[in-house]
């Protein structure tokens, strides 16, 4: 039967949406999120807080945290609690709070089906996986979206629809797999990936209809500019013509930066804490949760009401009944202007590039937050890197034309923004003062009607929604990174020295969903009956290699994605550990996923290698 709906998630590090398109109405609706808001009560609100808390045994009632579609149990059946509370009771209980899961699914030192969540909590059970946490907020979605359209009187399955989700740009294979891999235990089945940035500009285009062709032309370079509570992701569209109509490709993608609201809460929850001790009001660790979520709000309110010079911040004090009253003082727009704007959008020169911290002996593993807190810095880099890219390959730099190529930055034309960050309009003109000041063309404009934190889930349905039924525009994407598989170097042992590993091109940048490649004319040894370690590699800048293509040294002209212990099962007829002859073939599935088979050059035996995460 054919598909009755889209529906588009936004898995967010912060946040998370849902959005449905039915195709008899052919309208985008964004769903409400059923969730605990308290102890005993339950309520809808527009996005799900990507947060969980774990609470003790004996913390809440027997059934103060019941949803409605689990006939009276807890939240998620063993008493965890996800969302809105589960946030802001965790704030003051952070040993028990797990946030940002989705992070750490891209984390290459920590295995993410390992329960190491909350990190460096010290509770003695219960604690879960990246992979879990991720599998229970879709879960979560699910079954919060069957129980809305339930109420109003229609009874969807989720076989039914066209279920797309969303992630990062910046997500390398692995992340992108374990995202799907979680879907498909949350019962959401084989679900179609789109990276966020993508769905942003398609919500654009959905919500401009006809009009949003009025602002970009043949010729533009687009910025999706997204930032979010925990991630700066970007990611450039080139606009063209073909056969009289407009032609969209994305021609580059950016790292995966930890970045973004959360920090500018903090950073000035510390510069109000600091304010606070500096007139003898001394501020412990608990109330500086508290400060961080106050700052948070108050950096709103002003950015919302340019008039306004200050915002009111109170927190609770602590006294011998715990709660003795509060905590006052006021966030002033200078200090908010000081903090947020110059000091993670400051006007840098285009050659300035992110700044790297001083790296200690030892240190603590965890998340790889960016140490450069300077957007700006981290945006000249990737247009640097793009620039880099799109000279790798001919076709690109065609594509993109000479006028974007002048300078060390591939300079957009335009911006979309994204993320709930740039609901600040001073945060938008910043941006925009910063690309114009860089760009030897004269102004970069900003595309009106963007949808800053809702717009990926809509989008994500809206694409879901042309992928069935073939109307509306595609951007023509593909991979979004090439991967290569190291190869063994044959040469003499020389004592004292390790022969460097090359690297096979296996999946070409911008290799299109549904597609595949067979490397015929080259043959290799693969270690079946014994056990044999793969290496995965990818680049964002190499976009003119080709499928079959051997770099002479991996390590030093890719970055390590991931790696792989396993032994592949032996041929009946080979002594196990003897080199088979194979040749490879790669596939990008129509879901959006990598497979990589090994097949036998003289018969139709094959082996099917996965790109797994690094667990050193």
């Amino acid at each position: 039967m054919s598909p009755r709906f889209s529906l588009g998630i936004d898995l967010g590090t912060s946040n998370s949406a849902i959005a449905i398109t039915d195709f008899d109405s052919d309208q985008i609706e964004l769903v409400e999120v059923t969730q605990i808001v308290g102890a005993n009560q339950v309520g809808e609100k527009p996005v799900l807080p990507s947060a969980l808390y774990i609470p003790n045994p004996a913390e809440f009632a027997e059934g103060a945290l019941a949803l409605p579609w689990r006939n009276g149990a807890d939240d998620s059946g063993d008493g965890a609690i996800i969302g809105q509370f589960a946030r802001d009771h965790g704030a003051l209980v952070p040993d028990r709070l797990v946030t940002s899961a989705k992070s750490w699914l891209s984390n290459p030192h920590i295995d993410p089906r390992q329960p190491v969540l909350p990190w460096r909590s010290t509770i003695a059970g219960g604690k879960l996986s990246a992979l879990e946490c991720s599998r229970r907020y879709l879960a979560h979605m699910r079954d919060g979206l069957l129980h809305a359209e339930r109420l109003k009187g229609r009874e969807w399955a989720i076989s039914d629809g066209q279920i797309v989700l969303t992630v990062p740009a910046s997500f390398d294979e692995v992340a992108r797999t374990l995202t799907a891999e979680a879907a498909e235990a949350a019962g959401l089945g084989k679900v179609t990936l789109l990276e966020e940035p993508l769905a942003a500009f398609y919500a654009w285009t959905a919500g401009g209809g006809k009009e949003w062709r009025s602002q970009v032309g043949p010729g533009d370079i687009v910025l999706v500019c997204d930032v979010g509570g925990g991630t700066a992701d970007f990611s450039l569209i080139a606009v063209n013509e073909r056969d009289g109509d407009l032609d969209l490709e994305r021609i580059s993608v950016g790292e995966h930066i930890l970045l973004g609201g959360d920090n500018m809460d903090l950073a000035l929850a510390y510069t109000l804490k600091a304010k606070l001790e500096a007139a003898g009001t001394n501020i412990d660790a608990w109330q500086l949760l508290a400060l961080v979520q106050a700052a948070g709000k108050a950096k709103v309110a002003l950015f919302e009401d340019e008039t306004l010079p200050a915002a009111p911040v109170a927190i609770p004090s602590r006294g011998s009944n715990l709660f003795a009253g509060s905590v006052s003082t006021v966030l002033e727009r200078p200090v908010l202007d000081q903090v947020v704007i110059d000091g993670f959008f400051p006007l840098t020169a285009a050659e300035d590039q992110p700044k790297e911290a001083k790296r200690a002996g030892l240190s603590e593993f965890g998340l790889p937050y960016a140490a450069d807190p300077a957007v700006s810095r981290h945006l000249a880099r990737f247009l640097a890197r793009s620039l880099a890219n799109v000279r790798a390959s001919e076709g690109l730099a065609a594509l993109v034309g000479e006028a974007a190529q002048r300078g060390g930055l591939l300079m957009p034309t335009a911006v979309l923004f994204n993320g709930g960050v740039f609901k600040a309009a001073p945060l938008r003109r910043r941006v925009i003062e910063l690309l114009t000041a860089w760009n030897e063309d004269g102004a970069v404009r900003e595309l009106a009607g963007f949808q800053p934190d809702l717009a990926v889930a809509k989008g994500a349905s809206f694409y879901g929604r042309n992928r069935v039924t073939g109307k509306g525009i595609r951007i023509r994407a593909g991979a979004a990174r090439s991967y290569y598989i190291g190869l063994e170097t044959s040469m003499p042992a020389i004592p004292g020295f390790s022969p460097p590993v090359k690297a096979l091109c296996v999946v070409p940048q911008g290799m299109e969903e549904g597609s595949e490649v067979l490397i015929e004319n080259q043959e290799f040894g693969l270690v079946t009956g014994h056990p044999a370690e793969f290496r995965f590699f990818s680049s964002e800048v190499r976009s003119g290699d080709e499928p079959g293509q051997i770099l002479p040294d991996a390590e030093a002209e890719l970055e390590e994605t991931s790696s792989l212990e396993v032994e592949l099962p032996a041929m009946a007829d080979l002594p196990a550990g003897q080199a088979v002859p194979v040749r490879i073939n790669a596939v990008v599935t129509e879901l959006g996923t990598l497979e990589l088979w090994m097949k036998h050059a003289k018969s139709d035996r094959r082996w099917k290698v996965e790109f797994q995460v690094r667990t050193e």
